[in-house]
């Protein structure tokens, strides 16, 4: 049997238009990309850890924290996210990525150990996530490509595809085997991720209850469903359309 390699990538750049710097924020004293490449570790059927970010003098604050956090930095073009994770599938030789993002401190191992392990039961498949018919908050979003898919990508994708690195895979305009995770009770009217000062309030709230670790998603939305006070904080963030950037 031919071993195959699942890389994990992880983007991230200081730049933002709503809350620069946010990957570097800290959270219950720990930067949020470094909650992120914790995740990522644990996570089974994982091979590497890789934070992408770009050549940007201003990402050097990024790429030192990946190294002081042990993981392979890739670092490429800020805005053509795409060609950053193919930089990483070059460097890592992976048959498939998952994607992750930095502003998403919350990520669940577990999570992201089903994604993979929907690819690994099934190799033939380009496109694997929770994503497909979001059932989970915004903010525990896991995305797996496979190599060939990405490469088909990178050679056709054009525009906001390549920011947003795996909207290619599943607009519909192009066909590639996908397979989607999805869990009830449905909480994706709940928001936890990291784009704002009220994201980041919410998120030092529900940290103040969990603690310190990687939470399980259900932990998560059990708190926020007994906690009004908590979601209420960004309750009134509106999330950016995929066009947006």
């Amino acid at each position: 049997m031919i071993e195959t390699r699942c890389v994990a990538v992880i983007q991230a750049r200081m730049g933002s238009s709503r809350l620069p710097g946010k990957v570097l924020r800290p959270l219950a004293g720990r930067p949020v990309l470094g909650w992120m490449v914790r995740a990522a570790q644990s996570a089974a059927g994982v091979d590497e850890v890789v934070v992408a970010t770009s050549t940007d003098p201003g990402d050097d604050a990024v790429a030192d924290l990946a190294e002081e956090l042990g993981v392979k930095v890739v670092r490429g073009s800020e805005d053509d996210v795409l060609s950053r994770f193919m930089l990483a599938l070059e460097e890592t030789q992976a048959d498939a990525v998952v994607r992750l993002t930095a502003d998403c401190p919350l990520a669940d191992p577990a999570l992201i150990s089903s994604v993979v392990g929907l690819w690994r039961s099934d190799p033939s498949l380009d496109y694997t996530a929770t994503t497909l018919v979001r059932t989970l908050p915004r903010g525990l979003d896991v995305e797996l490509a496979s190599r060939a898919a990405l490469e088909r990508a990178d050679a056709e994708a054009e525009s906001f595809h390549r920011t947003h690195v795996t909207s290619y895979l599943y607009d519909g305009k192009a066909s590639f085997r996908t397979m989607g995770l999805v869990v009830q009770p449905a909480a994706n009217d709940l928001r936890v991720t990291l784009d704002t000062v009220e994201d980041g309030e919410m998120l030092d709230a529900i940290v103040a209850e969990l603690g310190d670790r990687a939470p399980a998603w259900h932990e998560v939305v059990d708190l926020l469903r007994a906690r009004p006070d908590i979601t209420g904080i960004n309750a009134g963030v509106r999330q950016k359309k995929l066009t947006e950037g």
